[in-house]
């Protein structure tokens, strides 16, 4: 069995909702012309056909909930986006082996009472968090509940790249060109967030969360050494002043706490690398389906093809595509037979 970690849908109800409450333009239209397979269950089953034995956990497609409504409205389909979801998954049980959850991070206190709904009641098996909030870290005290909350319950935060276009590359430009914003500014936001939610204290405060980022990692794994470097000479640069820094060991060792998932768009060296800086039992597979140019055959074609390519052991990418992923989301094995 493989167990997709990070995929993608919109349901219907969902963007039926969001159009009811907008004041303006929604992205749904664009999405579902490129991407039908957000919406249409029936293409999105021929894809994962392909795979086998596979099944997905899903989660909501971009924007965030706050990007688009204020708090008030954005609780309020955050409630529909995970009933619908929850729905999903009951009505295709061999299709889904679970879902998480969409939260308004505009309204805190509302977020973690949908938290606590949404796994006490839905069952669903955690949540997607995007890497800034409104150009806010995650960082920021304010959102602290809700790291503490993914603590109580025990279950994994998706750490999803939130740039879009409107961050750009230089001071002087107002708008990011040759999307620069997306090819290599989502993997530079995973590594700052992580960064920043590092030196918060997260790990040191929660010792149980579990944090999963987007495209392993970002460019973390690329930067190991540089990372261990780097840090080396602000623990030394601290020490000699001291002041020391906010976290109870070398900033480098917390990285290796966070998950990655597989999603490296068909890059076996990349996978690699991944694999060598988090190690096998922090690694899990995804897809990023149906966001690519086939509307998602070719990406879970290719997170097939490098999963085949890379020479590991097979109990160990037996760990990549399920057991991981049943510890971290608590998925009962017998809810991953295929019926």
């Amino acid at each position: 069995m493989k167990i997709d970690v990070f995929n993608h849908v919109l349901p219907a109800g969902y963007i039926e909702a969001c159009k009811r409450k907008a004041e303006g333009p929604l992205p749904f239209d664009f999405q579902i012309k490129n991407f039908p397979a957000l919406v249409d269950m029936d293409k999105r089953f021929r894809i994962m056909d392909q795979a086998g034995e596979y099944k997905q956990i899903a989660s909501m497609a971009n924007p965030p909930l706050e990007v688009l409504f204020d708090a008030r409205d954005a609780l309020e389909l955050a409630r529909v986006a995970n009933d619908e979801l929850a729905a999903l998954v009951d009505r295709h049980s061999e299709r889904f082996a679970g879902a998480v959850a969409s939260i308004p991070m505009n309204d805190i206190e509302g977020a973690v009472r949908e938290i606590e709904r949404a796994v006490r009641e839905l069952g669903m098996r955690g949540i997607q968090l995007y890497t800034d909030v409104q150009g806010r870290p995650l960082d920021a005290p304010e959102f602290d509940p809700v790291f503490a909350k993914m603590a109580e319950v025990d279950l994994p935060i998706l750490l999803h790249p939130a740039r879009g276009p409107g961050f750009h590359d230089y001071p002087t430009e107002d708008e990011s060109k040759y999307d620069i914003w997306r090819v290599f500014g989502w993997l530079y936001d995973t590594a700052a967030a992580m960064t920043r939610i590092i030196f918060a204290g997260i790990f040191d405060r929660y010792p149980n969360i579990k944090i999963v980022t987007h495209h392993l990692g970002g460019i973390v794994p690329y930067a190991d050494r540089r990372i261990e470097e780097g840090y080396s000479k602000m623990v030394g640069l601290a020490k000699a002043s001291g002041k020391p820094l906010p976290v109870k060991k070398h900033p480098y060792e917390y990285y290796r706490l966070f998950y990655g998932d597989t999603i490296t768009v068909g890059s076996v060296p990349a996978l690699e690398c991944g694999l060598a800086f988090f190690g096998v039992d922090q690694v899990v597979f995804a897809t990023d389906v149906p966001f690519d140019v086939e509307g998602g055959a070719k990406y879970l074609r290719e997170a097939l093809r490098v999963m085949d390519a890379i020479d590991i052991p097979a109990e160990d990418k037996q760990k990549i595509y399920e057991d991981n992923s049943r510890r971290l989301f608590k998925l009962q094995k017998a809810s991953l037979v295929s019926s």
